[in-house]
């Protein structure tokens, strides 16, 4: 019995778990975890104070009646009432939602046939360089620039009597004045995106284009099934930064239709020419509380359309 029990195998002893070098008590995740707040704190204080704090004070006013000198007289949601009823804000936010979806769909239409004829062409740094130039030009050059060009008298209009058009049209005129804003928007922004899709498709490797080509893929087929899904990341990008920048559009407008002592006409305003026109009116007193409630509409229509694009763009990653 004896012999049994000292020959029975006993169970190897428990050992520690080792503890690896990148794990969660290494000294470097502590160090890491130490470091997080001393280098991320500047950073938050200064969105805290240059965003945060703007935004909040602007909420809070737009909760009153104040003309920037009096006091202020609270009217709670009433401001945010009186703007939905307001003819010149609907027409405004209608032209926000117009310059923020047709001029981001034909800016990104044809930033996409740039991109399906510059990744062929030899010659497309240079021509890269000359689609980006109008965005160094300032927008003011470009409303002074389409008052010479489009006037009765302008060169278009002569080249147009030249080819035999008698009657072109007025294209400075009230009704053609959002066309004109969005037509030079578009001019001026299809070049900044089609350079930054074009960065992310010089990063994607030759070899998935050469294997689309031996399967016989034209050019469209590269495009669809090869650049736009690996150039997807960077295209949502870019689609968040035209809804921002579409809603700030201020100076073509006023260039456009306005004079030294006259708004452009309202058909042609959009949510950031209304903030403007009721922070700053030429004939009555400034309204503060509605200026601020207009702007805090536009930011969250932004906020809801920004993450809406965020949600519908959203694809797992390609890696290669």
């Amino acid at each position: 019995m004896a012999a049994t029990l000292l020959d029975k195998p006993r169970p190897a002893p428990a050992r520690a778990p080792r503890r690896h070098r990148g794990g969660a008590g290494s000294p470097l995740i502590r160090q890491q975890r130490r470091m997080f707040w001393p280098f991320t704190a500047p950073a938050l204080l200064v969105y805290a104070v240059m965003f945060l704090a703007p935004v909040g004070y602007a909420v809070w006013t737009s909760l009153y009646k104040w003309d920037g000198m009096g006091d202020m007289q609270w009217r709670g949601l009433h401001n945010y009432q009186v703007l939905l009823q307001d003819p010149s804000f609907r027409t405004s936010l209608v032209n926000t939602l117009k310059l923020m979806f047709v001029g981001g769909t034909v800016t990104f239409v044809i930033s996409f046939a740039l991109t399906l004829v510059l990744r062929e062409m030899k010659a497309r740094l240079f021509a890269r360089s000359v689609l980006f130039f109008p965005c160094l030009v300032n927008g003011m050059v470009f409303g002074i620039a389409a008052g010479f060009l489009f006037s009765p008298t302008g060169p278009v209009n002569q080249a147009l009597h030249f080819l035999g058009v008698t009657t072109p049209p007025k294209w400075l005129s009230t009704d053609n004045l959002l066309p004109m804003v969005l037509g030079t928007l578009i001019w001026t922004a299809t070049g900044y995106y089609t350079s930054i899709i074009m960065a992310a498709v010089d990063q994607i490797p030759a070899y998935l284009y050469e294997a689309a080509e031996l399967d016989g893929a034209n050019a469209w087929q590269r495009f669809r099934h090869v650049t736009l899904p690996c150039a997807w990341d960077v295209i949502s990008v870019c689609a968040v930064l035209w809804t921002v920048s579409s809603v700030k559009i201020f100076e073509l407008i006023l260039l456009f239709g306005g004079t030294s002592s006259a708004y452009p006409p309202v058909s042609s305003w959009n949510t950031a020419l209304y903030v403007y026109a009721e922070a700053f009116p030429q004939a009555t007193v400034p309204r503060l509380g509605m200026a601020t409630a207009a702007a805090v509409s536009s930011l969250l229509m932004v906020t809801v359309v920004t993450l809406v694009l965020r949600r519908l763009m959203r694809r797992d990653p390609i890696e290669y």
